[in-house]
């Protein structure tokens, strides 16, 4: 959400959440963001990066997040709610399961809040996050067996994203869409922060490494209007090349989320790539399939069918046929 206010050059505070300059009612998830009234208090604060970034374009129309044509609009929606919901696991799994980065990440998280910790207090800190987030690997679905599948879809991401930034900056044109930030919101750690996963991330994608320290501050990119997208029959190939990347991962996790869900259970099982895939049943993840189907339904009858013209046999057709 950051890297969204620079690019859309919405001025913005940026505090350190749980420090002393943080005045706003704890928040347990983020992004968090709190938006001033007429008197200028903040009183109504909002989490959840996909409505916070509609929220925004409700009030700015200035250098847009959303492609002004329905399909390229759709696809960039389908995008950003893969690397929302998908990429996140990855984010995730290389946080926590490989022991240079969580040794990092224990040392360093806790001072976000506070660089002047009391080292007693450092140490506990940091002992109940690493214990926590390592205790939560499992729900989220960082597991042995689920390693090769989260793994290899990572690989897969970062040389497709090489591929398409050797011919474009951006996913949908020539400025960023709302999956651009989805991504970059989980690449920031995945290629700049853990080290494992850095490691990858320089050898199969250098031009992915530094297009996400260049996403990070994109209020320089200069947008003219409503130029810049591509049209629906001119979506680059390279961009297009994810869709059956979707449909090999994302897809099938949501479909087994929400039959486990509608038949009361509380973990479920799918095949993701050929590999073995459990986890815990997730309400949030539900509502996103319910949202994609929302978005979908919105569509014109030309809109639909030119949709289901790229997705088909992707994989993502299944998210509406099943």
């Amino acid at each position: 959400m950051r890297a969204v206010l620079r690019y859309r050059q919405i001025p913005f505070k940026w505090v350190p959440q749980g420090s002393k300059w943080d005045d706003l009612p704890p928040f347990p998830l983020i992004p968090a963001i709190a938006f001033p009234d007429a008197t200028g208090a903040y009183t109504d604060t909002m989490i959840d990066s996909s409505p916070l970034i509609m929220r925004l374009e409700g009030m700015y129309s200035e250098r847009s997040l959303v492609p002004t044509d329905a399909v390229v609009a759709f696809i960039d929606y389908l995008l950003e709610d893969y690397a929302d919901e998908w990429v996140t696991k990855q984010m995730y799994h290389y946080r926590w399961y490989y022991n240079d980065a969580i040794d990092k990440a224990g040392k360093l998280l806790p001072l976000d809040s506070d660089q002047q910790m009391p080292v007693e207090t450092l140490s506990r800190f940091s002992e109940y996050i690493t214990e926590r987030q390592i205790g939560r690997r499992a729900l989220v679905g960082s597991t042995e067996e689920n390693k090769p599948a989260i793994e290899e879809s990572f690989y897969r991401l970062l040389d497709m994203m090489q591929a398409h930034l050797a011919v474009a900056p951006f996913l949908l044109g020539d400025r960023p869409g709302r999956g651009d930030f989805g991504l970059f919101g989980q690449m920031t750690e995945l290629l700049r922060w853990d080290p494992e996963s850095v490691r990858i991330g320089i050898e199969r994608a250098p031009r992915m490494v530094n297009w996400v320290e260049r996403t990070d501050d994109l209020s320089w990119w200069d947008v003219e209007g409503a130029n810049g997208w591509v049209t629906r029959d001119a979506i680059h190939p390279t961009t297009l090349a994810l869709l059956p990347e979707i449909g090999l991962t994302y897809a099938p996790f949501l479909l087994a989320n929400e039959a486990a869900m509608e038949a009361g259970a509380e973990t479920f099982s799918c095949v993701i790539d050929g590999h073995p895939y459990s986890q815990g049943t997730f309400v949030y993840q539900r509502k996103c399939l319910k949202w994609i189907r929302e978005e979908y339904a919105k569509l014109s009858a030309n809109d639909r069918r030119d949709v289901d013209a790229l997705l088909a046999g992707t994989g993502c057709e299944i998210l509406f046929t099943s």
